[in-house]
């Protein structure tokens, strides 16, 4: 049984000239996430988007209450815009839900009339409508604030009833926001930073860094169910595994021990640069936030940006951890993030790390590496794996 419903974008509609291109965007993503359910019709409508998807509705809202962009979204009932015919889908509607929720006392009925063509006002069709339900169900009153059910009613091309609203995550479309590279460490902080910033609009390319035998495969694996929750979001992603073994080990042999995290870092940042030439990206994300360890002071963090030409973008720099975890847990990344297989870094943090070094005193502590073979050598052996938000496909070569 095909499942309507209609879309509510927000600051898409302060973009001026540039709208449409903001608006079709947003079509396409919301086609493409529920593509694989059934066919599916996906139109703009009076400054609403409305799905017609030949799927199961539970499963349709779902894939479209992640979609960037999306602020809201209702399952609908669509009748002619005729006062008698909305009236009576609103009161049936209602019925259906009283059944599910009987506890409701309170309701409210929201009408908006887009096509101005209706001859009827949006208030005097609410009362129209109110009227109707308080006669068919006595037991309820109207309330005009946070009332225990809302039913909406949409008059634009047709008249669409909802008696549900489902929040979205906001934000702009995809693919309408340039691209960036996001360092992804399979910790809390990095995965939410991603998505922070691919609510912006920014096509993301995770990368992450992998340190066989130091860390698992499990870890790797981490990283990839992280990657298919942010995939959920965002559409698919290309996934870099960078192999980070060697590196590593030569850090050991020639960095002092207060210094090897941070020479990681400008490493990881070093490779990101070049991998970001390769992706088109004109920006790096990383998760990082003042204070919280100590390779994240600001004095750290200077000298880690200056291992890179890119602009790094960090969307949680203001961030407390309480902030992050209450993030990791509503975009569903938090129970995958605090499985038990540590990454790269966390394996090999100095027991007094410096937290005010310079870019002069790192230089001088990588002097004994080959940075550049080492750099090309990795991103030699690395693979590139594209994540979708049910699955992970062949890696492609390098």
């Amino acid at each position: 049984m095909p499942a309507d419903f209609l879309l509510r974008y927000g600051e898409i509609a302060l973009k001026g000239g540039n709208q449409r291109f903001f608006q079709d965007t947003l079509v396409r993503n919301v086609a493409r996430a529920v593509e694989d359910l059934g066919p599916a019709e996906v139109r703009l409508s009076f400054g609403r988007i409305i799905a017609k998807v030949e799927a199961d509705r539970v499963e349709a809202a779902d894939r479209l209450r992640k979609v960037f962009g999306v602020v809201s979204l209702s399952p609908v009932r669509i009748v002619d815009p005729q006062l008698a015919a909305f009236t009576d889908e609103a009161v049936a509607m209602v019925e259906e839900t009283l059944a599910a929720r009987p506890e409701i006392e309170t309701f409210k009925v929201d009408t908006r009339r887009a096509d101005k063509r209706f001859p009827t006002p949006s208030m005097v069709a609410s009362s129209e409508v109110g009227e109707a339900i308080r006669r068919r169900f006595p037991h309820l009153r109207a309330q005009m604030k946070k009332p225990d059910l809302l039913v909406q009613i949409e008059i634009r091309d047709a008249a669409y009833v909802a008696t549900e609203t489902i929040p979205g995550p906001g934000g702009l479309p995809t693919g309408t926001g340039g691209k960036a590279l996001a360092l992804i460490s399979g910790g809390i902080d990095s995965p939410v930073a991603a998505w922070l910033v691919a609510r912006r609009g920014v096509t993301v390319t995770p990368v992450y860094f992998h340190s066989f035998p130091f860390t698992s495969d499990r870890a790797k694996e981490k990283v990839i169910d992280l990657c298919r929750v942010l995939a959920a979001y965002a559409g698919t992603l290309a996934l870099w595994v960078v192999h980070f073994t060697e590196i590593q080990r030569a850090i050991q042999l020639h960095v002092p021990d207060a210094l090897r995290v941070l020479a990681m870092r400008r490493t990881m940042m070093r490779i990101a640069d070049v991998l970001g030439e390769r992706e088109g990206a004109r920006a790096l994300v990383t998760g990082e936030s003042v204070g919280q360890v100590a390779s994240q002071t600001v004095e750290s963090i200077a000298v880690i940006n200056a291992a890179t030409r890119l602009p790094v973008l960090r969307p949680l720099i203001g961030s407390d951890k309480t902030e992050i975890v209450a993030r990791a847990e509503a975009i569903g990344t938090y129970e995958i993030s605090i499985r038990p297989y540590e990454d790269c870094c966390s394996l090999f943090v100095p027991a007094h790390p410096r937290t005010h070094p310079t870019t002069l005193e790192l230089e001088a502590a990588e002097a004994g590496l080959d940075v550049s073979t080492l750099v090309a050598d990795a991103i030699e052996r690395s693979e590139r794996t594209t994540v979708s938000p049910r699955g992970q496909r062949v890696a492609s070569p390098s």
